[in-house]
């Protein structure tokens, strides 16, 4: 078999079982601070897939992108779910893996066999509305962006007109979050005690397993609630359309919802945001023209949020790469290290306006992300709000050292520290003589309910704490 790294060579398939590999543990303090050349130091030893130590679980991580495809685009050879991990099933993977807990939550991200099709099936369904642009919902969604955006940056204006503000911790984090509560149909500002526990599980503090209990119990209320009484909602058309869901499995999805798609959104905003201050001004003028995707679709090439996908396994032995896949093995895709590929980065075009869709951060094939549109949607509208809000914005530190935070799933900035300078008067919001026609007007929470929120005392008291 040839070589799959490039030299013309060709090597002997290993045929080495997993667990009786030594492999060197992954998640190091080189990966949080410099995954890039991690990812190369394995590529280099292994080739494009590559034995690793997943926090005492041995696993396989695939690095090229031709790989990755093979692995993403066959549901069948290479499926989801937990129940097809033969070292689970035989009892070697520790009952406190610290992974497990975020694994176990089987909801349409981590599902396999036959509940699969309907549930997404009936997630393409109800999120239709909210992703196809003619649809009224999708454009009362983009009004709510701007609306929630408008909010947080006049949040950040009480600090004054100028100076220095935490772009993530007071925009990029927040927003999908609120926006979030906004496509489950919180009622009022109800949501905003949900969106600071989701926040604590995401960041697995001290206090996050607590948070988790709290997150999951209050969705289970709210799917009740609109079991009881549909609204013009995620959750609702999501029962609508798989009505044999119960309870607990729609708490489920709604959770995968608000979590995973509002922290890729989250990592996304911050990332464009620092792509377009840190670029040549080039970046900028491609902004300023309207082409926010396009700088987008450089980011996720350069720096996905999501650089670790979910385990697949193997239905069966498969060579892949350099190594037989064994039958049972867990396979973590690398979207990060794949598109770090030199059989593929090398023929990506660079300094081009007009940026490559072979980008594999929603993933590829019949398991894409079902939510990929509306999260682009989501965090295009609120990059493009900030810029029109603000006259000046700049790094408050050189790019290269800005804080990171690594997960086996994302990577995102910890903080984004900017100098600012506020908009004299805030441009017009879409449809500001009224929505367009046949689009209610969105209905904002109550200020004063706002206001009493957790979410909003804690926004508050970042705006305080920095004076």
């Amino acid at each position: 078999m040839e070589s799959q790294w490039g030299d013309g060579g060709s090597v002997d398939l290993d045929d080495t079982r997993l667990e009786a590999l030594d492999p060197e543990p992954l998640l190091t303090r080189d990966y949080e601070t410099r995954p890039a050349l991690v990812y190369e130091r394995l590529r280099q030893q292994h080739g494009p897939v590559a034995p690793v130590d997943l926090l005492g679980v041995p696993a396989w991580l695939v690095l090229g992108y031709r790989e990755s495809l093979q692995v993403l685009q066959d549901a069948d050879g290479w499926p989801k779910g937990l129940e097809n991990w033969r070292a689970r099933s035989e009892g070697r993977v520790p009952a406190d893996w610290p992974l497990g807990p975020s694994l176990e939550v089987n909801h349409i991200l981590i599902q396999g066999g036959p509940g699969y099709r309907p549930l997404r099936t009936a997630w393409d369904v109800a999120l239709k509305p909210f992703q196809d642009p003619r649809h009224p919902q999708a454009k009362r969604l983009k009004s709510a962006v701007t609306a929630y955006a408008d909010e947080l940056i006049t949040l950040v204006g009480q600090g004054g007109k100028t100076g220095v503000a935490d772009l993530s911790a007071q925009f990029s984090r927040p927003l999908p979050l609120m926006v979030a509560s906004h496509l489950l149909g919180f009622p009022g500002s109800q949501g905003d005690d949900a969106l600071m526990d989701m926040w604590r599980v995401l960041d697995a503090g001290p206090d996050a397993e607590a948070a988790l209990e709290r997150l999951l119990a209050t969705l289970a209320e709210l799917a009740a609630l609109k079991l009881e009484k549909p609204g013009d909602d995620f959750p609702s058309y999501l029962l609508a359309a798989h009505p044999g869901l119960s309870l607990d499995h729609l708490a489920r999805e709604l959770f995968m919802l608000l979590g995973m798609t509002s922290d890729h959104v989250g990592i996304l905003i911050s990332n464009t945001v620092v792509e377009v201050l840190s670029g040549e001004g080039s970046v900028r003028a491609s902004l300023s023209a309207g082409m926010v995707r396009e700088t987008m679709n450089r980011v996720v090439m350069r720096k996905p949020p999501l650089v670790n996908f979910v385990p697949r396994f193997a239905a069966r032995d498969t060579r892949l790469g350099n190594y037989t896949i064994r039958a049972g093995d867990p396979v973590w895709v690398s979207p990060g290290a794949a598109h770090a590929d030199p059989l593929f980065a090398d023929h990506v075009a660079s300094g081009t306006a007009i940026s490559t869709r072979a980008h594999l951060s929603w993933g590829a094939g019949p398991r894409q992300c079902p939510a990929r549109e509306l999260a682009s949607a989501v965090a295009a509208a609120g990059v493009g709000r900030l810029f029109e809000r603000f006259d000046y914005l700049d790094l408050a530190l050189p790019a290269d050292q800005l804080p990171w935070r690594s997960s086996p799933f994302m990577r995102g900035l910890r903080s984004l520290p900017v100098h600012y300078e506020l908009a004299s008067a805030p441009p017009p919001r879409p449809w500001a003589d009224g929505p367009a026609p046949g689009v209610a007007e969105e209905v904002l929470p109550d200020p004063s309910a706002r206001q009493r929120s957790s979410l909003w005392r804690y926004l508050t008291g970042l705006i305080r704490g920095g004076r």
